[in-house]
């Protein structure tokens, strides 16, 4: 009797936390994945991943840990990227697709570029719009990933097969592929997501330094829990977000403050028509726009 291979025969993950971790979660769910190699610079997550069975076995130097996988997931923080892969490149296996799960692309492509000079085919930069605000391997799970969106940023050198296979990948765990240019990711991006986390960072900051701040948060309401959320989300890795990032992101910063200037002065001046009329706007994009 033939026994159908899986799609990967051994993965590499590079960071196994709530991302990299419910990746090799889901790909084991599926039966797709055999044998899973961790790595990553806390001991202590990865013995909870083999313990968990996320992982079979761990290396904390990746260089031993890529030796011959077939896919090379690196889920580390946009800052860590480029050492991990400058490590790596001479020892990953000749037909091995490396990719990656950094919020924003144009930063890791530089990364790449700088190590290789260009970008080689079996490269395939990519993002799952997925995530929760917690982190560490005992925090994910294998359906993080169902009916979500994961985005992949080929570029022209990028080799059909990488990028079939790794689409293939992220397909298995319940995700929906789709294919974006780099810089139109890094803009749809700081808006939708890195601004609104630098807004939830700032507010709760600002509130917290009030001298009524113990009040404040003891009487919040439920609006301000569920936008506050994010601002639990680890500041490592959003900060590394906003400084890679940080062109696409300015500009929306300086967009947002330019309208929440008008609102000021629109309540200033007791212009209750303005008022009302953003906050319609407001509504009718969110309840048309806005898909669940």
């Amino acid at each position: 009797m033939v026994t159908e291979q899986p799609l990967i025969q051994r993965l590499c993950v590079i960071g196994v936390g709530l991302i990299g971790g419910s990746l090799a979660r889901a790909l084991r769910q599926a039966g797709e994945v055999g044998e899973v190699i961790g790595s990553g610079r806390g001991e202590d997550n990865l013995r909870a991943a083999v313990r968990l069975g996320v992982i079979d076995r761990y290396d904390t130097d990746p260089i031993r840990a890529v030796a011959g996988a077939d896919v090379v997931v690196v889920a580390v923080p946009l800052g860590a990227i480029e050492p991990v892969l400058r490590a790596i490149v001479p020892h990953l296996a000749p037909a091995a697709v490396v990719t990656d799960v950094g919020s924003a692309k144009g930063s890791v492509v530089a990364d790449v570029e700088r190590i290789y000079g260009h970008v080689p085919p079996h490269f395939v930069p990519g993002h799952p719009i997925a995530g929760t605000e917690q982190s560490g391997v005992e925090a994910s799970f294998a359906t993080l990933f169902q009916g979500r969106r994961v985005i992949l940023t080929p570029l022209a050198e990028t080799a059909a097969a990488s990028h079939h296979l790794i689409r293939r990948m992220w397909e298995l765990t319940g995700a929906e592929v789709v294919d974006m240019g780099v810089r139109h990711h890094d803009a749809v991006l700081a808006a939708t997501s890195h601004l609104p986390h630098m807004l939830a960072y700032t507010l709760v900051d600002t509130l917290a330094r009030l001298d009524d701040r113990a009040e404040i948060f003891r009487y919040a309401a439920g609006g301000f829990r569920d936008f506050s959320r994010i601002a639990s989300s680890d500041p490592k890795m959003w900060h590394d977000i906003c400084v890679a990032n940080r062109e696409q992101l300015l500009e929306m910063i300086a967009l947002f403050s330019a309208d929440l200037a008008r609102l000021a002065e629109a309540i200033r001046a007791d212009d209750r028509a303005a008022v009302l009329a953003m906050f319609q706007r407001a509504k009718r994009a969110r309840d048309n726009l806005y898909l669940e």
